[in-house]
């Protein structure tokens, strides 16, 4: 039986190659707002012959969230893998003159959407499937308030539910991947050296060498 990895955040980025390198040996269930990207990873996929389910949702949507999660129960009775690399990031300013805006935003999306998900995956999961997500030590650092202090508390999410499924499953990750050329890292380093970072498909090989 075909295995079943979950992908958030899968139009770009780690996400979209994740859901590359996963294809041969899972069905790709790809989730993202930007419908013309999974779309190109749908066909990326398939060329090298394997399946995708795509979902062109916001995970900010609770009903849409609710909706996919019991789609994936009706149709293959339980999930084997589920990668979080949606994220949403904000614009770096100092931290006295944070948009409220962005800020909820950013709140809604990496801290709300992340815990609202981990209730409908877990049951899904069960005991023995494994939920992955991705560290960032930018918090703190100067200008990455918004990002910075959301990405931490969606950081914090995945340690607690990892302590307290230690015993009986599901096995939950954190994994920091290296600085990648994506256009997250972009907005925040503008001026960077691309050529210097890894690239996302390098990434992906060694998050999933690491599970």
């Amino acid at each position: 039986m075909t295995k079943t990895a979950l992908i958030t955040g899968a139009s770009r980025g780690l996400g979209y190659a994740l859901a590359e390198a996963l294809a041969p040996t899972h069905h790709i269930i790809a989730v993202a707002k930007t419908t013309g990207a999974l779309e190109e990873l749908d066909d990326r996929i398939q060329s090298h012959g394997g399946t995708t389910t795509l979902a062109p949702m916001d995970i900010t949507n609770t009903d849409a969230m609710a909706t996919l999660c019991r789609g994936i129960f009706d149709r293959w009775g339980s999930l084997d893998l589920w990668l979080h690399a949606a994220i949403h990031a904000a614009p770096l300013t100092p931290t006295s003159h944070i948009d409220s805006k962005d800020l909820a935003k950013s709140i809604a999306t990496n801290v709300t959407a992340t815990a609202t998900l981990i209730t409908f995956v877990a049951p899904l999961l069960g005991t023995t499937g494994q939920a992955v997500f991705f560290d960032d030590a930018r918090a703190g650092e100067k200008f990455f308030g918004s990002y910075g202090a959301s990405k931490a508390a969606q950081v914090a999410l995945a340690r607690s539910w990892q302590a307290e499924s230690a015993t009986t499953g599901p096995r939950v990750d954190i994994v920091t991947p290296p600085p990648m050329p994506t256009a997250t890292r972009g907005r925040f380093y503008p001026g960077e050296n691309r050529d210097a970072l890894t690239p996302t498909r390098d990434a992906a090989e060694a998050v999933l060498s690491q599970l």
